[in-house]
């Protein structure tokens, strides 16, 4: 999703952001760091297969998402991380890896850590490597009724690294 497309979804619901420049990043620690950011405050994407349906997970930079809750709470029979030719093309205006958390504009459900319920605001990749997109958490959650629920885990000292 470019920055404009996601500005005009936003603007169209009247819905208050910041965008936030920051220089060319690809991972949410990287990007974390540039835009002097903690990385629990910023939430990545995932996409993940639920038997067979490609879905978003959303957890913060420091966290990676633990396909076995994920598995449990759906009640599903196979969970696993999709490879980027699986979904790449759902993403037409989106830089691989950095697609913005709004699964319901390419028709896949959301799926949102709890953690991230506990701040006010989340911070997310607006469809590029170089911006970001800051909005209230109550407003993405009334945006896209995400399932909230405990799908991370935290990285360990040795992972982050």
């Amino acid at each position: 999703m470019s920055l404009l497309r996601l500005r005009q979804f936003l603007d169209s619901y009247n819905i208050k952001y910041v965008v936030i420049s920051h220089s060319v990043a690809y991972t949410a620690e990287a990007i974390a760091a540039l835009a002097h950011i903690p990385g629990r405050e910023i939430a990545k994407t995932v996409i993940v297969k639920i038997d067979d349906t490609l879905v978003m997970a959303v957890v913060s930079a420091s966290q990676h998402v633990d396909l076995e809750l994920l598995k449990v709470a759906t009640k599903a029979k196979v969970v696993q991380l999709a490879a980027e030719n699986e979904f790449r093309g759902r993403f037409p205006d989106c830089e691989t890896g950095a697609m913005p958390p709004f699964g319901n504009l390419y028709g896949m459900s959301v799926f949102a850590d709890e953690s991230l319920s506990h701040d006010k605001e989340i911070v997310f990749n607006a469809g590029s490597h170089r911006e970001l997109v800051r909005v209230a958490w109550e407003d993405f959650e009334r945006l896209l009724e995400p399932r909230v629920l405990r799908l991370a885990t935290v990285k360990r000292a040795a992972e982050a690294a």
